[in-house]
């Protein structure tokens, strides 16, 4: 529990230090301009909303099964969870994340009792969909 909120609060302290996102065109109408569109899209119970934003990856969990998933949860400064869901069949996966490191993401926010589900972080390939994407370490993955 101390690891987690050591985490969060060193998320807070280097978010407050960067740049907020500026909005972007696309579907969905909400994008993130800081954690307060995530705060309401929870309110909201919204969901199919594109949005950017970025968090403190605080667990890797296993890929899913089938259509194959990279997934972890990221906390947001705010101290929201998101899952990401990070399709690895469209996309190449994050093989160096780990616990405690940074992930801006652009996605489409699904709403669940938790905190919420980031997904479409990748190209549409039939190019009909805006395209999502995750960014590591100085590095983009779509």
């Amino acid at each position: 529990m101390r690891k987690l909120i050591l985490l969060i609060l060193v998320a807070t302290v280097t978010y407050a230090a960067w740049d907020r996102f500026v909005p972007v065109d696309g579907i969905g109408g909400l994008h993130s301009a800081g954690n307060d569109v995530f705060a309401k899209a929870f309110q909201d119970r919204a969901s199919g909303v594109q949005v950017q934003g970025k968090g403190v990856a605080t667990k890797i969990l296993p890929d899913d099964e089938g259509s194959r998933h990279q997934r972890f949860i990221l906390t947001l400064p705010s101290g929201q969870t998101l899952l990401v869901a990070h399709n690895i069949d469209l996309a190449p996966r994050i093989a160096s994340l780990r616990e405690g490191e940074f992930v801006e993401f652009n996605g489409v926010y699904e709403w669940n009792s938790k905190g919420g589900i980031i997904h479409w972080t990748h190209h549409d390939p039939n190019g009909r969909h805006e395209a999502g994407w995750l960014r590591h370490n100085g590095k983009t993955y779509q």
